[in-house]
This record gives structure tokens, sequence and C-alpha cells, in this order.
């Protein structure tokens, strides 16, 4: 991604949950279960929407050893991978329930977007955590075969889950979901979903479905949601988005119309904005409070080359 700035806006700032430093070394799955003993082997611990992290802050530290780990924790660690200097790390999930206790233990537990969005853990740390995150949501989905429905089995320290009555083995999945800022010469198009925080506008998403290209996709949802038709469309950059576990795919697109037809449905409401007025969004600078999506979400970044005349 390129750092080309205006002076006003600063240097590009660091896209949420990617560059994981981790060698994800799928040889070693096999026999993860003989690293759970290494003496650098360390766990994050994990809860729903929940990370556990030791103190005492500003940043905090989300690793623990794994007697630390296995005595707040449950279930199998999953196996994430190799740190540079060869510490095996794992995902372990806690309880979210027992949250009081474990801060009454000196922890503090916090959700995944606020240890993003604040800075509260150093960023390197953010892709594991996507990663364990994603795994555990998706063994607690699949915990029975979609081929005959008998209970299946955790292999590969967490890569796959085994069906021991019909053979069928189950690998993770991650939902691809096109992301995309529509523009139309000096103004783009955002929309707002009733979950957002008041004043808050966003770039258009939707799942792509089966048999489809992320150029289909980025026309289709946009002329679902928005009425509004579209022409090229290129791609900018992807995103791992935890929640509970799909790959955003940026991508910026010519629209061909600007009449809006919205899907109320969809979204509470859609917009076309001038390129300033966005830019007083991004910065927190605008009339009326509205604001963008913070740093974090690859939403932030289609905007804001969006802004910068389509650099990024």
């Amino acid at each position: 991604m390129s750092l080309i700035t205006r002076p006003d806006l600063g240097a590009w700032p660091t896209l949420g949950y990617v560059d994981s430093p981790l060698d994800r070394a799928c040889h070693l799955r096999a026999g993860a279960a003989d690293l759970l003993g290494h003496a650098e082997a360390r766990f994050y611990l994990l809860g729903g929407e929940l990370v556990a992290l030791n103190g005492p802050g500003p940043v905090f530290d989300p690793l623990f050893t794994r007697a630390q780990a296995e005595a707040r924790g449950r279930g199998e660690p999953l196996f994430l991978g190799i740190e540079g200097d060869g510490a095996p790390r794992f995902a372990l999930g806690f309880d979210p329930g027992l949250r009081e206790s474990l801060e009454s233990d000196g922890l503090t537990v916090t959700d995944l977007r606020s240890i993003a969005v604040s800075g509260l853990i150093a960023p390197h740390h953010l892709g594991p955590i996507a990663c364990g995150k994603a795994l555990r949501a998706w063994h607690g989905r699949h915990g029975f075969c979609a081929n005959c429905g008998a209970a299946t089995r955790i292999v590969d320290a967490g890569w796959r889950r085994d069906c021991p009555s019909c053979g069928a083995q189950h690998f993770p999945r991650t939902d691809p979901v096109v992301i995309m800022l529509t523009e139309r010469g000096d103004r783009c198009l955002l929309g707002r979903q009733p979950h957002f925080a008041p004043g808050m506008w966003s770039t258009l998403a939707g799942f792509v479905e089966p048999g489809e290209t992320i150029e289909e996709a980025v026309r289709r949802e946009t002329l679902e949601e928005a009425g509004v038709t579209t022409g090229a469309v290129r791609y900018f950059a992807s995103q791992p988005w935890p929640f509970p576990m799909s790959l955003m795919i940026g991508c910026i697109a010519t629209a061909t119309s600007e009449d809006l037809v919205i899907d109320r449905n969809e979204l509470e409401d859609a917009r076309w904005f001038a390129r300033d007025e966005v830019a007083e969004m991004l910065m927190r600078t605008h009339p009326d409070g509205l604001f963008v999506p913070p740093p974090i979400a690859i939403a932030h970044h289609l905007i804001r080359s969006f802004i910068e005349g389509g650099h990024g």
C-alpha cells in the first residue's frame, strides 16, 4: 500500500488484523501436541469476542504460558504457527461467563475490536489473534458432520475435523466479502446500516455468492443495496475480518448511474458525498459530526484512497 499522503492526513495508518508474523508451519500441525511443552510456547486466551490480556498496560501482553493458559482456559489448544525465533503459538478458549473471575485474578478482558481500535496490544499480535478467533468460531459451528450428522473430532491441531462415522474431512472456511468504494467523479457513495454508531457512514459490502466473481459481486451488491450500476472494478487490498471468519476484499468501483434506490432492509440510508466532505468525515472535523470507520477497518483505507485521488 502506497504511503502517498496529503499533509493534513498524515502517514497512512496500519490496517487491522494483517501482517501476521507467524509461519503457519502446516507441516507441524499433525504433531503440534509435541510443541505444547516447548519452553517458549505461548497461548492467546480467547472467549468468543473477548480476549484476555496481562497487565499492567497501557499496552498489554496477550500471551500466556502453558500453565497460565490451562489454569484459565478450556477445550483443545489450536496451533497458530511459529514465531521467527521458533516459539510455538496457540489459541485456547475460555468461558466468557468467567470474565469477572478473570478480571478479579488481575487480567484485563476486552473485545477484539477494542484492542485493535485502542491499540491495547502491539499490532503484530492482531493477526494471530484474528486467526485464533476465526478458527474457534468455525469449530464452534461445525461440531457435527455436514454429510451424516455424526459428531466430529479435531485433528491437525485445529485445522481439520474428521467424522469417525462416514470418514468425511472438514476444513476451516473463510467467507469472502466484497467491500467497495463506489465513486463517480469527485463524489463517492456511502451508506449507513441500522447498527452503526450515530453519525458513522461507510462503504457498501456484501458476501460473494457461489459461482460469482469478485467483480460481479461488487456490481450486484451495489445495485441491490443502492440501485446504482457500476462498470470498471479494480482490486484495492484485502483484510481478514474475524467477525466471525470473513475475508474482506476491498475494491474501487466506477458508477455508471447516480440515482439511488435504497434497499431499506439492508441500509438505513445511502447518499453521495463530495470528496472534501468525506475528508472532513475521515478527520472527524465534519460540522454535523459525521465520521467514517476507524483505521483498523479496510473501509477507512478505501475512503482515504478516494480522498487522495485514488492513491493507496
